[in-house]
């Protein structure tokens, strides 16, 4: 099943963020973990991980790659921590309020 472009727009940001929460990654990295679960372009995520860094919610550092050149590894800051909270909050309070909306619909109530 495909997922609108516009679902993705709107939570590849909690994604990233998510997926940094452990463990620092480079950019390719990023979209293949990605790719696992919601198909995006490579390019997808560049401009979200030069915002986030510009927002001072990720940091970066370069490391030397045994396969070619030095990677650019992206890691989560206290500051980006603390937006991936609000963010997995708002969430969990969007979730939550599309499924009492359906099953208020579902149960018939007014």
């Amino acid at each position: 099943m495909k997922i609108s472009n516009q679902f993705k727009k709107g939570v590849l940001e909690l994604c990233v963020l998510y997926l940094l929460k452990n463990k620092d990654r480079y950019g390719y990295e990023l979209t293949q973990k990605m790719n696992e679960h919601i198909a995006i372009t490579e390019g997808a995520l560049y401009p979200i991980l030069r915002r986030l860094v510009k927002e001072e919610y990720c940091s970066t550092y370069l490391k030397e790659s045994s396969s070619g050149p030095a990677r650019k590894y992206y890691s989560l800051t206290d500051k980006g921590r603390q937006h991936l909270e609000e963010l997995f909050s708002e969430w969990n309070l969007f979730v939550e309020s599309v499924q009492s909306l359906c099953q208020e619909e579902d149960n018939g109530e007014d």
